[in-house]
Parts: structure tokens; sequence; C-alpha cells
């Protein structure tokens, strides 16, 4: 951690900077720092020279400052933001630091509401408490800062806090959000409108004309939600008056490098697209669902919740809800039991999940009459049974519900 450039974002300048060092930091939980305490301290001139003691309300700034890098900094890149501290609670000093100290700075955020974070700090000599307290900081984002050498149009909307790196060319009908970071080399032109907090990593490509022979140049759009995350060389295309008129991102999700979205688009909330996954156009994602790398999903298709595909794995139909898909063509391994687990599905949910895939896949039943016996069946009802059925029967291209035989020597979805 820079630690100077962080807090350069402070008003304060020499001899004010309180904070030499970090000894451990958990982004967004809690950091721990060090000021060691000098007689050669601007302060100790004026301040009971004769006995001189650390002033209490610079150990609160001192701990303010260490704060101020566990609010900017999330373990990559520092916040166009600056610190207020608005409120000081609960003060107790129990111990006076003299020249020569070494004192620890513990924090660790309490609440977080809004700009405003209640946190919890405490300032010891050899473990010995000197001053507690809990800080109320408010965190003010500043005005979006371009590189000299990015090209971004006069017309471009660009929201406080956000930061367009090196080389960045931003385009006319351009509208970003709060607090995104546009790496060096992107590129984002078009009807084009992301949220807050996305970052770009570099050499990006968003909002670009569809690879569509009969686009001819109509404003269509490509809209982002908030909080995704989107590495290096990815490409994202708005969408064409054939389709659905945009391409739609919504939150949280995560595309890896080299990932391609083509127009027409939309994908839900905290999808993970795996290196070099490709959508052909008008693709539909849904929430929590992941594709994994080069996978390769055919246009018109739907990808379930909470689906899982095996890296390159080429899907011509649907893809289950809840389900592991892998294989070229793909192929159905079953209910994603494991992920489903990790995501907090209850017993009872899976339980029913389980027997409703055995409808569908090991009894001797086809399609309809499977979709049949789970709608007769009241002990597999749920709200994501319902929703698994509903898929299935709005899939206007079928949906992958092949298994791997012994004898084409497809038996394990991890190949």
């Amino acid at each position: 951690m820079d630690v100077a450039a962080i807090l350069d974002r402070l008003c304060h300048r020499y001899p004010v900077g309180l904070v030499d060092a970090v000894s451990a930091f958990e982004p967004g939980r809690r950091i721990s720092a060090i000021k060691n305490v000098t007689i050669n301290e601007e302060f100790f001139q004026g301040h009971f020279p004769e006995v001189p003691l650390m002033p209490g309300v610079l150990l609160i700034e001192s701990l303010t400052q260490a704060a101020t890098l566990l609010l900017l900094y999330d373990g990559e890149q520092v916040r166009n933001a600056r610190t207020l501290l608005r409120r000081v609670t609960g003060t107790k000093f129990r111990r006076q630091v003299t020249p020569g100290d070494q004192v620890t700075l513990d924090i660790e955020v309490r609440r977080r509401r809004g700009p405003m974070a209640r946190l919890s700090a405490v300032a010891s000599v050899a473990g010995q408490v000197a001053a507690e307290a809990d800080l109320h900081v408010a965190v003010v984002d500043g005005a979006a800062t371009v590189h000299p050498t990015a090209i971004v149009h006069p017309a471009a909307v660009l929201g406080a806090g956000t930061v367009v790196g090196p080389n960045a060319t931003i385009g006319p009908h351009v509208r970003l959000g709060r607090n995104n970071s546009v790496g060096a080399s992107c590129v984002i032109d078009g009807h084009t409108e992301f949220g807050d907090n996305n970052v770009l990593y570099p050499f990006g490509s968003f909002g670009m004309a569809p690879q569509d022979l009969k686009y001819r140049g109509e404003p269509t759009r490509l809209a982002v939600g908030n909080g995704n995350t989107f590495r290096e060389f990815v490409t994202i295309h708005r969408g064409t008056l054939g389709g659905r008129g945009a391409t739609t991102i919504g939150h949280r999700n995560f595309f890896m490098a080299y990932c391609h979205v083509a127009h027409d688009c939309l994908i839900g909330n905290d999808a993970i697209l795996s290196h070099g996954t490709t959508l052909g156009g008008h693709v539909d994602v849904d929430d929590f669902a992941i594709l994994g790398g080069y996978a390769g999903v055919h246009q018109f298709c739907r990808v379930g919740k909470y689906a899982f595909i095996g890296g390159f794995s080429a899907c011509t139909k649907d893809v289950l809800p809840y389900s592991k898909t892998v294989g070229n063509r793909a192929l159905i391994y079953g209910l994603n039991t494991v992920g489903l687990v990790r995501r907090g599905f209850q017993p009872d949910t899976v339980r029913k999940l389980k027997a409703a895939y055995r409808y569908l896949l090991v009894s001797k039943l086809n399609a309809t009459q499977a979709l049949a016996r789970i709608d007769q069946d009241e002990a597999l009802d749920c709200p994501e049974v319902r929703y698994l059925v509903s898929f299935i029967r709005e899939a206007k291209r079928g949906v992958v519900l092949k298994r791997p035989t012994r004898r084409s020597g497809e038996t394990s979805s991890d190949e």
C-alpha cells in the first residue's frame, strides 16, 4: 500500500501525516497501522516543552488517517474520494504517548450506510491501550479525473469519483455513473450507459457497433448496472433494431479476460464468465450462472439461474437452471449440487430439485411427460422447481437434456 499517495487525498500536508506504515490489512474490514513518535515531531516544540506528550487530538487524527487508508483502498485501486470526520463518540484516553513510543492503530469497520461509515478505533503502545473511540467518517466522492492522454468527448457525462486512465477513448453519447474506473486504452462508444462502481481493465471495448450484417448504424444501446468487473480485452456490443435494441448487463457480474458479449444479450446479476467465454447474439444469462473458460453459447439460447457450464463447452440449446452442463456438443451431468450448497440453498430445496431432475433425465418419460409428472407431484412444489418447469416450457431452441454415455467415453463432468 502506498500510504503517502492515499493520504495525499486529505487536505493535510507535512507535518500532519501521522501514519508511517501498515502492518495488517483486510480490504473493507480492518487495518492495523503504525505511527512512530519521535522527539522531532513539530507539535512537541509548543506543547508541554518540559514534559513532551502527544496531544490526544492528534491521536484521534492518527486513527482517522488510518481509517482513511481502509476506506479509500480496496486492495487494488485507490478510490477517487476523500474522507471527512463527522463525529467522534465513546472517546477514552487511558495512557500518555511520549517520544520513543510506537503507536499501533487498529481500525475495524462496524457499519456502512451510504457514504457514512462507523469504525471502531484503538491506539495502543506495547499492548496497552492509549486511546479508543468510535469514528463516524463520511466518504465524499471527488470530481471525475481524466488522464491527460485520454480522449473524452465534451458531451460525455462522467459521474463523481470516476477515473479515466491513459489513452482511453470515450464517445459523445456515453454516460458513466459514480466511482467507475476506466483502464488504459479502453474504448467506450455509442449510446452506452454504465451505473456506479464498475471496474474496466485495460484494452476493453464497450458499446461498439454490433457484428450484424443487417446493422445500418441505428442508435441502439448498451446498458450496464453497478459493481461489475470487466477484465482485460473484454468486448461488449450494443443491440440491434431487429433484437431488443439494447444489450443489457445487470449488477455485480465478473467478466474475465477476452470475454465477448454480442448484440442484444441480456445478462442478469452475479454471473461469472470465465476467460474467453463467447455469447452469440440474443443470449440470456440468468442470475448466478457460471460459464467456464472458452465456453460458447449459440445465438438465441438461454442459460438458467445457477447453471454451471464447463470449460470449452459448446451450447446450442438452452442450458437448464441449477444444472451441470459440459461438452462439445454440451451434455447434461445432472444437478449442480455443490454449487447450490455453496450458494446457501436449503437441503429440502436441493432434494426437490434432484427429484425433478430424475424425472427429466433418469426416467423413461419424454420431456412433456416428465414435466406433467413434476406438476402432479405435490411433494416437489417450490419456487425453484416451478422456475425449472417454466424455463423448459418457454424454450424456443429446446433444452440440453442429453446425458453422457459410457460408450461414448463421456463419463465425468470434470473432463
